[in-house]
């Protein structure tokens, strides 16, 4: 990430411990955490929305709607924001978004590799429809309504999404 020192231009700076950069010259520590991210399960008649992921990384599999929370935002300011950003819609603020999982994962994107803590809600949506979506991010190839049940592991984008599915239908036993 670094090749230079931010603090002082040095070329030794070295990354330590899987997540230190530190430059032995000026002293310079950098702390780089992981990114937190939000999915969210929208049911709506049985059935749980999942986007096709238009873009790298994993293009053409089934992700959950969500994305990265921003600087200055809380999980549920991020995750609303993703939704409106990514389809369209919003729930409505009397809907009750309740976290039900949380992983780590890791997200290559670019040459980079993020490693993020994902959380995950559910939020119920009775009679919400394909129509009721606008899709205007690339990076959404579509929208698939679905039993969670009828979807297989390896359709699922990423690690952290096929185990808060998992997670999602034991609740709903």
């Amino acid at each position: 990430m670094f090749r230079y020192c931010p603090s002082c231009a040095s070329q030794n700076i070295r990354f330590e411990r899987e997540k230190v950069f530190y430059c032995p010259d000026c002293g310079f520590t950098y702390y780089h955490n992981i990114a937190a991210a939000t999915g969210c399960v929208i049911q709506a008649g049985g059935k749980v929305l999942f986007l096709v992921r238009g873009k790298e990384p994993a293009k053409g599999r089934l992700d959950l709607p969500g994305g990265f929370v921003d600087r200055g935002e809380g999980a549920l300011e991020g995750l609303r924001r993703e939704l409106r950003e990514e389809i369209g819609w919003e729930p409505p603020g009397d809907a009750k978004l309740e976290l039900f999982a949380s992983f780590p994962n890791v997200y290559p994107y670019k040459g980079i590799v993020y490693q993020t803590c994902d959380l995950f809600f559910t939020v119920e949506a009775p009679g919400l429809r394909e129509e009721d979506f606008r899709l205007e991010l690339a990076e959404i190839g579509g929208l698939r309504f679905a039993d969670p049940k009828e979807i297989k592991s390896e359709e699922l984008a990423f690690d952290s999404t096929r185990r808060a599915v998992e997670v999602f239908l034991k609740r709903r036993r």
